[in-house]
């Protein structure tokens, strides 16, 4: 009876967080068709749009709670099996009590929108019933930690101790205030290390230096709700759902017969396929390890059959997997124009030549391994390229839908995003009919959630820790000692690819984003470097991060797909990795790869 009672609890979170994906998407398309005609489709629909996204971002981490599948530092699986297991209830305890604290936040977040009402969310929505999304999906994320905290009941009464811990701090906050932060720093710090998920270490530091000051946990989640209801941020759920929706069915298969039919004639053809294919989709999916599960099934017993060498054949997968993330729309750009404020239509166009440039360098090896090894190429017909790029013109058209919806209709980057998603839905539903409305767009949206939850739970958590180093004057120190110490731009790019370098090589390119860029964007106007191509700067080198040792995210991915050692992994990898640092190295000190295109299209501003 309760395993039945869960999985029909199971269905039902699954299914309301699939329905207000699909609201997500229906709102803004119906703004558009609204604004064609002069008139409304639903009053205060972007805001209510916004309000959404708080709902699927929280919801998302519930899911992927469950799932355990929240985002966390790799390091913890070096220690050993035991180790792991003991370390583990420890990291969950800790984590369990940031949860907690966050999900008390949360209540006294709504608790003051309810005593102070401050406008209606939408068509006459209390904004506190729109912000019950946060303490609901916190109190699920806390409670799956906790469930989770151990393989034994021990392990889990480990866990729930950090239950305890929170109450204790709520109701003696005086046992925190004017201490020494270093030692509840290094507990968090060494939980994270440990595994507990990131959105725990980051947003469990900036609670803890908060409570330090006098400030409780309200603070942080006013913050989390002002991000999660940003305008721009609604982009990255709906590119994501239309990623997924895509990857559904055969559409990547189609893709491939597309570009081998084009370019498998010329040496190492099939590789230059599998560059461009992964590109594609990692620019929709918004995360390269999801490429690497999605396609590697697929590409490297295409490439093994061809006769390109094993190793060669994994570190190009490996690599490919991040390629797209500089091409628009990819999440990393949407999350950087909100971060640093910028248009994000101007982040897309910014990151378009960069993006075809790593692309194409990885191609280009791709072509050197065929002469070595004379892989097998297929004869062009003119013929079967045209036959095959008709079965896949509905995929091929994804890109011109997204920009031309932004470029030439002035579409705001939400409404494409969504026009995009309802695009990619329509096309697998009822024109290849590969996936089913019901089932199989619920599995696929609960796939598009958990990805989406584990991303925008950190981007929220990190938002108070942020903000808190804003109020620091963390980046006015920074500022300060850096021009004392560094005397030109070109020093100072230099310094700042090894120092992001090292950052990709330890945390994901979402957390590097909220922590790092409001740290980095006063340094770079300091030296002169315009914001676009700071940001396309910073994105390549973060990309770079996700094929670096010790942690890096592609790593594992392939590692766990093609069942090979991680240091084997990694070995087959460095030549992309060397050469895609000769790419970040000529996107660096060549701005106009990043500024060409703004200045001809005339949006070259400051």
């Amino acid at each position: 009876m309760n395993a039945r009672a869960g999985a029909a609890a199971t269905r039902i979170e699954d299914a309301v967080a699939g329905v207000v994906l699909l609201a997500m998407v229906v709102l803004p398309v119906g703004e558009i068709v609204a604004r064609w005609f002069g008139t409304v489709f639903v009053p205060g629909a972007i805001t209510l749009v916004q309000h959404l996204t708080l709902w699927v971002a929280f919801l998302g981490a519930a899911i992927a709670a469950r799932q355990g599948k929240l985002l966390a530092l790799a390091t913890a699986t070096f220690l050993p099996e035991r180790v792991q297991r003991a370390s583990g209830a420890g990291a969950s305890l800790v984590a369990a009590a940031v949860g907690a604290l966050l999900t008390w936040g949360a209540v006294e977040l709504v608790l003051q929108s309810y005593r102070f009402p401050t406008g209606a969310v939408g068509p006459d929505i209390p904004r506190w019933i729109a912000q019950l999304g946060l303490p609901i999906g916190m109190a699920l994320v806390t409670l799956r930690l906790v469930w989770h905290g151990g393989r034994t009941w021990t392990g889990r009464s480990i866990a729930a101790a950090g239950l305890a811990a929170a109450a204790a701090i709520w109701l003696w906050p005086e046992l925190l205030i004017d201490r020494a932060a270093w030692p509840g720093l290094a507990l968090i710090i060494a939980a994270g290390l440990a595994g507990a998920p990131i959105f725990a270490l980051l947003g469990g530091a900036a609670v803890f230096l908060n409570l330090i000051d006098g400030q409780p946990p309200f603070v942080n989640m006013n913050q989390a709700y002002s991000l999660a209801t940003s305008e721009t941020l609604p982009a990255i759920p709906l590119f994501t759902l239309a990623g997924f929706v895509l990857a559904e069915g055969r559409s990547s298969e189609r893709l491939v017969a597309v570009f081998r039919s084009w370019f498998g004639w010329i040496p190492g053809g099939t590789a230059v396929v599998c560059a461009f294919v992964c590109s594609f989709f990692t620019v929709f999916t918004g995360g390269s390890g999801v490429t690497i599960l999605a396609l590697g099934g697929l590409l490297l017993p295409a490439l093994l059959k061809e006769g390109y060498r094993e190793r060669f054949s994994i570190g190009l997968l490996t690599a490919s997997g991040s390629l797209g993330l500089l091409l628009p729309p990819a999440l990393p750009l949407i999350v950087y124009a909100v971060v640093a404020e910028r248009p994000v239509d101007d982040m897309f166009i910014g990151g378009l030549i960069p993006g075809l440039l790593l692309t194409s360098l990885v191609a280009a090896w791709g072509v050197r391994e065929g002469l070595i090894t004379g892989a097998g190429r297929t004869t062009f017909a003119l013929g079967d390229a045209l036959r095959a790029s008709w079965a896949g013109k509905w995929e091929l058209a994804t890109p011109v839908i997204v920009l031309g919806s932004i470029f030439v209709a002035r579409s705001t980057a939400v409404e494409a995003a969504a026009l995009t998603a309802l695009y990619a839905i329509v096309v697998q539903a009822f024109v290849h009919r590969e996936m089913h409305l019901g089932r199989e767009y619920q599995r696929v949206s609960t796939e598009c959630l958990t990805i989406v939850g584990g991303v925008l739970i950190i981007l929220a958590a990190a938002k108070g820790l942020t903000d808190y180093l804003q109020f620091a004057e963390v980046p006015d120190q920074l500022l300060q000692w850096t021009q004392t110490y560094v005397d030109s731009p070109l020093a100072f790019l230099l310094i700042l690819n090894v120092f992001l370098l090292a950052v990709g090589a330890l945390i994901d390119i979402f957390t590097a984003t909220i922590v790092i860029v409001p740290l980095i964007v006063p340094l770079g106007a300091a030296f002169g470097i315009h914001p676009v191509h700071l940001g396309i700067i910073f994105i390549a080198n973060l990309e770079l991060g996700y094929l670096t040792p010790p942690v890096g995210l592609n790593l594992f991915m392939s590692s766990y797909r093609f069942q090979k050692p991680v240091l084997e992994v990694a070995r087959a990898t460095l030549p992309m990795l060397l050469i895609l640092g000769v790419g970040v190295l000529l996107i660096t000190y060549i701005p106009w790869l990043t500024t060409g295109l703004l200045e001809v299209m005339g949006r070259l501003e400051p």
